[in-house]
């Protein structure tokens, strides 16, 4: 697996990461079997994965559980990022989005024991809180850097007056967003480019576009119980944009398989080839889709095939998450975060 660089100065990294969200049945079919899940991570780390995304929220703290489990005696092979800033009710429904500095503490302390290990390698605000000013939560993530219990922090969804304020406090080495093909907001939204300045790499979430791209997306009467794509969280993925970004697809193929590869494989190489910063972070139940995501690592992608899928990808319609989400769930403009706390200092 060639490896990359996550910012300047900042950690190496295989090229493709594995993200853990899927395993906790996020689209349906419930969660992994646990002997199942650990095979599957084992699998991609023998084939060269070492980044390793999950969340406290997933499954309210089993995923967490089992890749503890599955790294006990692989730890050195592996770079462990986790996410703390959602709370969660009884029944694992978001009520809310922390960041105020004992909550940061308190959740590290807890996912380092799910864990079972002595410090997380990438430790990330998962949402923005946009009623603690951002210096207040990076300030309590980069103590606990300094204390030993986190190595990098990255902060997840900010927008760049967000990454700015938060680079000018602490050492922030990564931002992770959606980012794909068909959806790209960190585009026109100039995260990509503030990242670029300020020297702070990219995890690319959803880089399939949550199975679209990989030609696996449901129809509307075969999406399995608990599937969250059924249920109108993401305009792009329902209704008339869906059908046109299906299309959209079909012409995808027609490159990939100029290229010798699936949709997959195609789309991440072209995210691949964006920027040498960007590491895309699929997720999948099963090994032989984690085999041929690695794969795109090797890909050849030809200029003229990059830019052919570039302009098909510019051509997607939709919103990514519908009205009621968006302001909180992503990097949208339409809220401004708390103005900067009059103590605000730089934890560096």
């Amino acid at each position: 697996m060639p490896l990359r660089e996550l910012g300047r100065d900042g950690p190496m990294v295989g090229a493709i990461g594995f993200g853990c969200l899927s395993l906790s049945g996020y689209y349906g079919g419930g969660a992994l079997d646990e002997t199942a899940a650990i095979r599957l991570i084992h699998g991609a780390i023998d084939l060269g994965v070492t980044l390793l995304d999950t969340a406290d929220m997933y499954g309210m703290g089993d995923n967490e559980r089992v890749l503890g489990k599955a790294i006990a005696h692989r730890r050195d092979a592996v770079f462990v990022a986790t996410k703390f800033g959602n709370i969660l009710d009884s029944t694992g429904k978001i009520i809310g989005i922390s960041g105020r500095p004992d909550f940061v503490r308190r959740s590290c302390e807890q996912s380092l024991r799910r864990l079972g290990i002595e410090a997380i390698d990438l430790y990330q605000q998962h949402r923005i809180d946009r009623e603690t000013p951002i210096e207040e939560t990076v300030g309590a993530m980069q103590e606990l850097v300094d204390e030993g219990k986190v190595r990098f922090i990255g902060v997840g969804e900010a927008r760049p007056s967000d990454l700015r304020r938060a680079v000018a406090t602490a050492t922030i080495t990564t931002l992770q967003s959606e980012y794909s093909l068909f959806v790209r907001a960190p585009e026109s939204d100039d995260v990509l480019s503030v990242c670029e300045e300020l020297g702070v790499g990219f995890l690319a979430y959803a880089p399939l576009g949550r199975g679209l791209l990989a030609g696996r997306f449901p129809g509307p009467d075969e999406f399995v119980e608990g599937d969250s794509r059924a249920k109108g969280l993401y305009p792009w993925l329902t209704g008339d944009d869906l059908e046109h970004n299906r299309a959209l697809v079909h012409e995808l193929g027609n490159v990939a398989a100029e290229l010798g590869a699936t949709t997959a494989q195609a789309s991440l190489a072209w995210l691949l080839s964006e920027r040498e910063w960007i590491v895309p972070i699929p997720g999948t139940r099963h090994a032989e889709y984690v085999e041929q995501n690695i794969s795109a690592a090797f890909l050849e992608l030809p200029e003229s095939s990059r830019r052919r899928l570039d302009a098909l990808g510019r051509n997607a319609l939709g919103d990514r998450y519908n009205a009621h989400h968006m302001p909180t769930w992503t990097s949208s403009p339409s809220e401004s975060s708390p103005p900067p706390a009059p103590e605000a200092r730089r934890h560096v």
